[in-house]
């Protein structure tokens, strides 16, 4: 039986990380997203080859790319901040009125 405060959400028992699977995935999909931003910066360059200015803005914002995208890649997932779903147990506090006593 769920109690009412709490929505169905599971408690929280480990501080455990993404398997190295996920954070391989994960880290392989960032540098993909990354180098192929640097694709349409260098095509960008090519169509604004006139506007020598523009070109070159593209080619500079291309140059670091690869560089940020094997830092970002390499390093470790940051870890996620998340609310813990903990079991707090209530204190419950005997009865104000009095009680019968029965003694013996």
């Amino acid at each position: 039986m769920v109690s009412p405060e709490r929505d169905g959400t599971p408690v929280l028992i480990t501080e455990a990380e993404p398997s190295f699977e996920e954070q391989h995935a994960a880290r392989k999909r960032k540098y993909a997203i990354m180098m192929g931003a640097r694709i349409p910066c260098l095509i960008l360059a090519m169509v604004f080859y006139q506007t020598w200015w523009l070109a070159l803005a593209f080619i500079v914002l291309s140059v670091p790319l690869p560089w940020m995208a094997v830092l970002i890649a390499n390093d470790r997932p940051p870890r996620k901040a998340e609310k813990a779903n903990r079991l707090v147990k209530r204190n419950r506090a005997i009865e104000a009125r009095p009680h019968h006593v029965i003694e013996g």
